[in-house]
Formats: structure tokens, C-alpha cells, sequence
């Protein structure tokens, strides 16, 4: 499904605000409230709204991040991807082309509970070597 200009315009003002009421939509948009509570259904029935969650704000995110950089040895990805998945502080973990085959951006409460989880990364079976890298400040964030 290709969404039109009118799709692209409710789903703007779905990023910028989701908790915005169908009313108000129809109305930014000079739309029935049918109207646009059937494009928002058909938009989630096709995959182009895949949900709808909160983002935490800065004091209730956890106050260190990384990313740990990983080269892992054939065909053990899978393995390691079921470890990671356990791991809570794990919040995302990208496939790359280059030296290093995954990303892991990684969230703990404290530098010991960081060290922990990293050294659990590293000492996983499969793992060759890994680099982390601690985030200092946000200077671009578009997701929020």
C-alpha cells in the first residue's frame, strides 16, 4: 500500500503528537472523524503504523548508555542474539557491514552494572572481540 498525501498529513500529526484525539485530526485535515478513524485502521492493517508506545522522559531514562561494537565468528549470531534478548539492558542490536558485525546500544543505571554486562557481551561463546563505547551527551535526536 502506498499511503497518498492525505495519509502522509494523518501520519505526520500522529508522530508529532499520537495521543492527538480523531477529532482534532479530522478537523486539521478537513475530514469526517469516520473518515479518518478508517485511514488510521487501514494504516495499521497494512503496516504502516505498527503501534503506539511512550517515550520516557530524561528522568526516567537510565542515566548511562553505550554502544558495544561487536565481530562475532560464523554462523554464531543466532546464538548470541538469544543471549542478548535476555539481557533487559539490551534496548537495540543492528546488523553491520565492516569490521564489526553488530551494534548493541546498551542501558544501565550505573558504570558497574555497565561494566557487568559488557564483560557478559564479551565472554559470550562466539564473540571475537568487541569495542565499547560510552555515550557522553544527545546533540541530535530526532525521536524524540
Amino acid at each position: 500500500m502506498q499511503p497518498d498525501e492525505t495519509d502522509r498529513a494523518l501520519l505526520a500529526l500522529l508522530t508529532e503528537n499520537a495521543r492527538l484525539p480523531v477529532t482534532d485530526i479530522a478537523r486539521r485535515l478537513g475530514l469526517a472523524r469516520t473518515t479518518v478513524q478508517a485511514r488510521i485502521e487501514r494504516l495499521e492493517t497494512h503496516g504502516l503504523i505498527a503501534g503506539y508506545t511512550i517515550r520516557p522522559g530524561r528522568n526516567l531514562a537510565p542515566p548511562l548508555r553505550a554502544t558495544a561494537l561487536v565481530s562475532v565468528e560464523a554462523r554464531s549470531t543466532p546464538a548470541l542474539l538469544t543471549r542478548l534478548r535476555d539481557m533487559p539492558e539490551v534496548e537495540q542490536v543492528h546488523t553491520l557491514s565492516g569490521r564489526f558485525d553488530l551494534m548493541i546500544r546498551i542501558a544501565a543505571p550505573d558504570t558497574e552494572r555497565l561494566d557487568r554486562i559488557l564483560d557478559r557481551i564479551g565472554d559470550a561463546p562466539g564473540v571475537r572481540s568487541s569495542e565499547s563505547l560510552i555515550h557522553l551527551s544527545t546533540k541530535i535526536d530526532r525521536a524524540t
